[in-house]
C-alpha cells in the first residue's frame, strides 16, 4: 500500500513538473533544427509525458524510498512524547525566527544571495530550534511543573503529590518486598515501571546462568503480582532514552522528566540520585527503620551459624535477617548462647550488630 502511494506521489509531481514545463519543452523542439510541429494542448501532453516518465521511474527507486520511509518511522516511534513535543516546539520557534530574518535578506541587491540565503538559514535554525528544544526537554518541562505549582494552591499541590511517581529499578523488583509493601498501602502513588527496566529483566530471565534466570524470573512474577494483587496504580512507561546506556543513570533521567521519586534497594543508585538532586525511596532504610532496635549492652539469645571474616569470628542472624558478629564467637558453631551487644552499625545497606559472648563477659 505504501510503495502505491509512493508511485502515486511521484507521478503527479511529474504530471505537474509536466504540465508547467511542456510548452516550453515543446518550444526549444519547434525552434530546433528537427522541424518540429506545433504541438496542441502542450500543457496537458506536457503533463501525460511528465506522469508516464515518473511512472516509470518509480520501478528502480519506489523501493528504496519504501525502506527510508519506514525507517523514519521506526525511528520516530521510538522517540518519546515529550521529546518530540518539545523538540517540535523548537522547530516551530526556529522556522519563526528564520521568517523573521528572511525579509531583510530578501530586499539585498545580490540576486544569488537574496534567493539562497533564506533557505540556508531557514534549515539551520529549524535544526537548531529542534536540537534545544529536545535537549533542554527536562529543564523545560521543569519549569512547566514550577510554573503550575505556583499558581495551584497549598490543597492542589498536596492533592497532585498523593499521585506522585514512584519508579521502580531493577533491583527492587527482583528484591520482592515492594509487593508486600503496595499490598499492605503504605505506598502511595503510580508505580511507573520503565520499558528498559522489563527488557533488562527478560535479558536476565533468559540468561544462561540458572542463578541469573532464576532472579529475572521471580522479578517478572514480583511484577505480575503487583499488578493483580495490589490496589496500586501501574503504569508502564514506554519511553526510552538513547542517548544514555546505562539504566541507572535512564532512571535518574526519568525521574526528572516525571518529577518522581526512584524505589531503589541498590545503595549506588541511591548516591547518584541523591547527587543529581533526585528523591530517591529505598527499601533497605524502610527496612531499617521498623526493625526492633537494638541497643549496646543488650542481651541476646542467638545460635552461631558460621564463623566470621577475621580470626575467632563467628556469624549469626536475627529473624529479620541481620547479621550479628560475634567476637570469640568461632568456638560456639551450631550452639545457642547469650551474646551482649556491644555496638550497631546501620547503613542504608543495611544493619549489622557486634556483640560478644556473655559466657565470656562472665569470665572477666
Amino acid at each position: 500500500m505504501l510503495k502505491r502511494f509512493v508511485q502515486l506521489a511521484f507521478t503527479l509531481i511529474g504530471a505537474s513538473a509536466g504540465y508547467y514545463l511542456g510548452p516550453k519543452f515543446f518550444g526549444v523542439l519547434q525552434r530546433s533544427s528537427l522541424k518540429f510541429g506545433e504541438v496542441p494542448a502542450p500543457h496537458y501532453i506536457g503533463a501525460a509525458l511528465g506522469a508516464v516518465v515518473m511512472f516509470v521511474a518509480t520501478f528502480w527507486f519506489s523501493n528504496n524510498v519504501v525502506k527510508w520511509i519506514r525507517w523514519s518511522e521506526e525511528r520516530l516511534i521510538k522517540i518519546p512524547a515529550a521529546d518530540g513535543l518539545f523538540g517540535a516546539l523548537g522547530l516551530i520557534f526556529g522556522l519563526i525566527v528564520a521568517f523573521l530574518i528572511q525579509q531583510p535578506l530578501s530586499t539585498l541587491p545580490i540576486p544569488v544571495v537574496n534567493r539562497v540565503l533564506p533557505f540556508i538559514i531557514s534549515g539551520f535554525l529549524g535544526y537548531l530550534g529542534f536540537r534545544v528544544g529536545y535537549k533542554k526537554r527536562d529543564e523545560l518541562i521543569s519549569i512547566f511543573t514550577l510554573g503550575r505549582q505556583g499558581k495551584e494552591g497549598r490543597n492542589k499541590k498536596e492533592a497532585r503529590e498523593v499521585f506522585e511517581h514512584k519508579i521502580l529499578d531493577t533491583s527492587v523488583i527482583i528484591d520482592g518486598r515492594i509487593a508486600d509493601i503496595c499490598r499492605t498501602g503504605f505506598l502511595e502513588g503510580t508505580l511507573v515501571i520503565p520499558s528498559f527496566v522489563l527488557e533488562e529483566l527478560q535479558h536476565i530471565a533468559d540468561s544462561s546462568d540458572v542463578l541469573k534466570r532464576n532472579r529475572g524470573r521471580r522479578g517478572l512474577d514480583i511484577l505480575n503480582k503487583i499488578q493483580k494483587e495490589s490496589n496500586v496504580k501501574v503504569l508502564i512507561y514506554e519511553g526510552d532514552f538513547e542517548e544514555v546506556t546505562e539504566v541507572d543513570s535512564k532512571l535518574v533521567k526519568l525521574a526528572k522528566v516525571l518529577s518522581g521519586k526512584v524505589v531503589t534497594n541498590d545503595f549506588n543508585l541511591n548516591k547518584v540520585c541523591e547527587l543529581q538532586g533526585v528523591s530517591v525511596l529505598n527499601i533497605n532504610d524502610l527496612a531499617n527503620a521498623v526493625k526492633p532496635v537494638v541497643l549496646p549492652g543488650e542481651e541476646i539469645n542467638v545460635q552461631v551459624i558460621k564463623d566470621g571474616k577475621e580470626h575467632g569470628q563467628g556469624v549469626a542472624y536475627l529473624d529479620d535477617g541481620t547479621m550479628i558478629v560475634i567476637e570469640g564467637g568461632r568456638e560456639y558453631i551450631g550452639d545457642k548462647i547469650d551474646v551482649l551487644v556491644t555496638s550497631v552499625l546501620q547503613t542504608s545497606a543495611g544493619r549489622m550488630i557486634f556483640a560478644k559472648p556473655k559466657l565470656l563477659e562472665r569470665a572477666l
